[in-house]
Formats: structure tokens, sequence, C-alpha cells
């Protein structure tokens, strides 16, 4: 049984057990002016689950169409089900998990549901390069956190009408995160911890976004765990995993 990791930008990947296609995140679309990842929410010919790590746009956007399409069921928080009911999926459709929660994904792959945090990075107008020390809203109330929001808003308002566009068509009110989730897949071939990959780390929204130098974050894994490898991988390159990977 062979395993497969693709890549599609932002934090989206699709892991392939055997013949099950498990999307982790759905965010696949993108503004003209940024890479193009090769695929599209319309064009997924097959998947059997979408597990979304949280409610965010650049996480469950897509998700809606990807499981019209397919037929895969969705397995995130009770904030994602909410949103995508309201997008017309049907709830039998959908699995609900706050954490704590095992579920199986086919007859020879489970799942440990994990709960999480977001990021503390919410409000910055950019990225931050990787060779700067970010510790983004830590520390701050969430008043605070609030009024930094509306900086952001208007920043956003001022990337043009092609980013504006996007970003409204992706708004399908979420509250918040939603609660974040990790995911721990046992299969078969070998287990597979998720959120532990570099996401976000693409130019996915010009003008917001960048595309991410890695080598200071390689020097930094090399320094604190110098025998962990890290693998980067172009979009949809379908990069072996467990006994695979050399």
């Amino acid at each position: 049984m062979s395993a497969t990791l693709d890549w599609f930008g932002c934090a989206t990947f699709r892991l392939t057990v055997g013949r099950v296609v498990i999307f982790l995140d759905a965010y696949l679309d993108r503004v003209p002016a940024a890479p193009q990842v090769g695929l599209r929410p319309e064009d997924v010919e097959r998947a059997d689950w979408i597990v979304v790590g949280h409610s965010h746009f650049d996480h469950l956007y897509g998700a809606e169409r990807i499981a019209k399409r397919t037929g895969a069921r969705i397995l995130g928080s009770h904030e994602t089900v909410r949103v995508m009911e309201a997008q017309g999926i049907p709830v039998a459709q959908m699995v609900a998990v706050a954490g704590g929660e095992r579920v199986r994904l086919s007859d020879e792959i489970v799942v440990d549901v994990f709960p999480s945090q977001h990021s503390c990075v919410w409000s910055h107008t950019a990225m931050a390069a990787s060779d700067q020390v970010c510790i983004g809203d830590l520390g701050l109330t969430w008043q605070e956190q609030q009024e930094r929001f509306k900086g952001l808003g208007a920043h956003f308002a001022s990337l043009g009408p092609d980013v504006l566009a996007h970003l409204r068509a992706s708004a399908q009110g979420p509250r918040g995160d939603g609660g974040a989730l990790v995911y721990h897949f046992h299969t078969p071939e070998g287990s597979l911890f998720y959120q532990v990959f570099l996401g976000h780390h693409d130019d996915w929204l010009p003008g917001f976004s960048r595309a991410i130098d890695t080598k200071p974050i390689r020097e930094e894994i090399a320094r604190v765990r110098p025998h962990t490898e890290l693998i980067e991988t172009g979009y949809g390159a379908a990069t072996p995993l467990f006994g695979g990977m050399r």
C-alpha cells in the first residue's frame, strides 16, 4: 500500500494511502497574481475525506465544492460543520469533532483528533521573513486584537480589486477559527501527524503573503534537531511517505 503527500500551496495537502484520498484542508483557489497550484476545487475527481484544521477561509473555502463534486465526507470542528451546512452540505456527510475523538476513515485508516491553538499571528499586514522572530499578537487582550483587525481589514481593501473580490467570495461567515484541531493519522504504512508541516509559506495572497526563504528554518531545525529532515516539495509533487521516503 503506497502513501503519498501532495502540497497545493498555503496549508492544503492531499494524503493518498492506497486508494483512499484525504484532503487536509481544501483551499485551492488563488487570485490571478498568485502562483497557481495546478488544481481547483471544481477539478478534483476523487476525495473520500476532507479533514479541516480550522474554519478560516484559507483552510475551509473550497471544501463545499469538493464535497459536492466527489461525495467526500468533511471532518472538522462544530463551526466548520455549521459553515458547510450553510453552503449546502448535508449534516449526514460531515463529522463534527472538538478533540479527543478517534474517527475511522477506512477499514485500515483511523485518525485521532486533538484540540490545538491557532497561531498568535492575527493581525500583521505582512508575513514576517523566516529569519525574523515573530510573536504576533501574543499577550494582547481580545479587545486589542480586534482593534488591530480593523487595520488589517483596511490593508486587505487596499490590495486591489482581484484580492478584494477573492476575499468577498471566500467569506463564508465563520465565527472566528471555530477551534483549531490537529490530527494523528494511523495507516498500515506508518503514522502522520498533521499539522507538523510548513504552511502558508508560498505567496498565496500577494500583498499580504510572501514566498518564504526556508534556509533559516532549515538551519534552525538542524541546530535543535540534527537528525530531522526538512523536505520541500513543489505543488502536486506526490511526495512518497513512510518507507518510500529516501
